[in-house]
C-alpha cells in the first residue's frame, strides 16, 4: 500500500509528496536497518523526497472529482474516493479546495470554462452571420454529446438550486462574452437581412442549449418511450441537423 505525507510551503505553495522507497523505507530517511541489525546509508536517489508539480496534482484532483461527482452526484460522492482516484494525499485535497462543497464548485467552474474556451475557438466574429449561427448550434449539440459528465454535473447542481454557482465570482463573466458574440451575430444578420429583428441573445442561447440538452439528458427515457435507440450515431446526427434547422428557421425574417 502506498504511504505518503505532504508538506505545503507558503508563498509559492510548493508541495512535496513523500513516496515509499523500493526497500520499504519511507523517503526522507538517511539510513535503514539492515538484516544484521546494523544500519546502512540510503542512496540519495532513495532518501530524497519525490517532488511533484502542485498544479498537476490539483488538476488530477479535479479530474477525479469530475468523474466522482458526475457518477454519484454531490451527495453520493466521497472525498476519500476522489483522493484515491487522483492518487493524491487527502490533506492536499483539503489544502487546495477547503471542503467537498468548494471542490464541487471548482469542478463546475472548470467545466463551464472548458465549454466557453472551445466556443472561443469557433471565431464567430470572423464568420458570416448564418454560418456563425450554424456553427454555434452544431458545436453546442456536439459538445454536450461528447461530454455527458457535464450534463450530469448540471443536473446535480440544479437539484441544489444552483447554490454553488451563486457563490462563484467568475461564472457570470464567462457567459458575458458568449452573449456579446451572439448579439454581434444577430446585429450583423439583421443588417444583412438574413435574421429577423428583435431577438434576445440570451433567450436564443437558452433555446439552442435546450434543444440539445433535453435530447441528450433524456436519451434513455426517450429511447424507451419511442422505441428507437437515440444513442445511435445516426440518430444523434439527425438530431444535430434538427437543432440547426430549427434555430435558423426561427431566425429567418
Amino acid at each position: 500500500m502506498r504511504t505518503s505525507a505532504s508538506s505545503v510551503g507558503t508563498g509559492c505553495q510548493q508541495v512535496t509528496e513523500w513516496l515509499p522507497c523500493a526497500n520499504g523505507c519511507r523517503a526522507g530517511r538517511t539510513a535503514v536497518t539492515d538484516g544484521d541489525g546494523g544500519t546502512r546509508p540510503i542512496p540519495a536517489d532513495e532518501s530524497e523526497p519525490v517532488r511533484r508539480d502542485p498544479e498537476r496534482t490539483r488538476e488530477r484532483i479535479l479530474d477525479a472529482a469530475t468523474r466522482e461527482f458526475s457518477e454519484k452526484g454531490l451527495g453520493g460522492a466521497r472525498v476519500d474516493q476522489i483522493a484515491a482516484r487522483a492518487d493524491a494525499n487527502k490533506r492536499l485535497l483539503y489544502h487546495y479546495f477547503g471542503d467537498k462543497e468548494a471542490l464541487f464548485l471548482a469542478v463546475l467552474e472548470r467545466a463551464y470554462h472548458a465549454v466557453r474556451a472551445h466556443e472561443g475557438e469557433l471565431h464567430l466574429a470572423d464568420l458570416p452571420p448564418v454560418e456563425g449561427m450554424r456553427r454555434l448550434c452544431g458545436y453546442t449539440f456536439d459538445y454536450l454529446s461528447d461530454h455527458p459528465e457535464f450534463i450530469s454535473l448540471l443536473n446535480s447542481e440544479n437539484l441544489h438550486k444552483a447554490r454553488h454557482l451563486k457563490k462563484s465570482a467568475v461564472i457570470r463573466d464567462m457567459h458575458g462574452t458568449l452573449v456579446d458574440q451572439i448579439a454581434d451575430l444577430l446585429r450583423r444578420g439583421e443588417a444583412e437581412g438574413v435574421f429577423r429583428p428583435g431577438v434576445d441573445p440570451v433567450q436564443l442561447y437558452i433555446s439552442i442549449a435546450g434543444l440539445a440538452y433535453f435530447y441528450l439528458s433524456n436519451v434513455h427515457t426517450l429511447s424507451t418511450i419511442f422505441g428507437r435507440d437515440f444513442k445511435r450515431r445516426d440518430e444523434k446526427a439527425r438530431r444535430h441537423d434538427e437543432v440547426v434547422a430549427v434555430i435558423l428557421g426561427y431566425l429567418r425574417p
